[in-house]
């Protein structure tokens, strides 16, 4: 039992202090995390089409520009 338990204790130590550090991203390195392909949206065309066909199933609009009863016709 001692030895399970002393087992468990240097795997738990072992993935506590192995674990990644968060650090601000360096000057150089922002430059690509500004690129648009990098935002959590993703492609602008494809978020619009998900929009408009939400809207059109909800038949309700609001806020994203996009009118239109529950017909999906606009």
């Amino acid at each position: 039992m001692n030895r399970l338990a002393a087992g468990l204790i240097a795997i738990t130590a072992c993935a506590v202090s192995s674990g990644c550090a968060m650090q601000a991203p360096k000057p150089w390195q922002k430059g690509v995390l500004a690129k648009p392909e990098m935002t959590m949206a993703g492609d602008m065309l494809e978020l619009k089409f998900n929009d408009h066909t939400w809207t059109s199933k909800e038949a309700s609009f609001g806020g994203f520009g996009v009118g239109g009863g529950g017909c999906g016709c606009n």
